[in-house]
């Protein structure tokens, strides 16, 4: 796996739509005091972070979850996909953002659009390779989308100069 400082240049300049460069900026970081380089990520919009989350996060907030089928994945550090819930509640940590820069870097833009993980899905809605006509596709069933993917397209949209109204 690559260093997070090749992931970020490639996410920030070879994978950013031209009209996002220098308002978003991808963070992770392990820090190395802590208990196994525990770490936290982030997705900044013009310096304001859009979704944070945290290692520690993972147990402090175990109980804001729904408890379905799915919370017992959700609550380990290793777990597969990223949902909704876990990026409001910023129950995510650096890991989860290599795992799906990962998926996202090994895979068409049109599985990233598709993706049960919802990193994946952000990386790739800011991708350059989703033109206009795609987003005004998507805008179609964007009412749809998780509260969070809704924000992330909003962001892509206004940067692109396409009305959402």
């Amino acid at each position: 796996m690559a260093t997070w400082s090749v992931i970020r240049k490639k996410l920030e300049t070879d994978y950013l739509a031209q009209s996002l460069r220098g308002h978003i900026q991808y963070y992770a970081t392990s820090y190395s005091k802590s208990p196994d380089h525990e770490g936290r990520a982030a997705i900044r919009y013009d310096g304001k972070e859009i979704i944070k989350g945290c290692y520690w996060n993972n147990w402090v907030k175990a109980y804001a979850f729904p408890r379905d089928e799915k919370w017992a994945q959700r609550m380990t550090v290793e777990h597969a996909y990223i949902d909704d819930v876990a990026l409001r509640l910023g129950v995510f940590d650096q890991r989860c953002f290599y795992r799906a820069f990962e998926r996202f870097d090994n895979q068409s833009i049109e599985k990233s659009l598709i993706s049960d993980d919802l990193i994946v899905r952000i990386f790739a809605i800011l991708d350059r390779r989703v033109g206009k006509r795609r987003l005004l596709q998507i805008q179609k069933t964007i009412k749809d989308e998780p509260e969070t993917f809704q924000e992330f397209f909003a962001i892509r949209a206004k940067a692109e100069g396409l009305d959402l109204g």
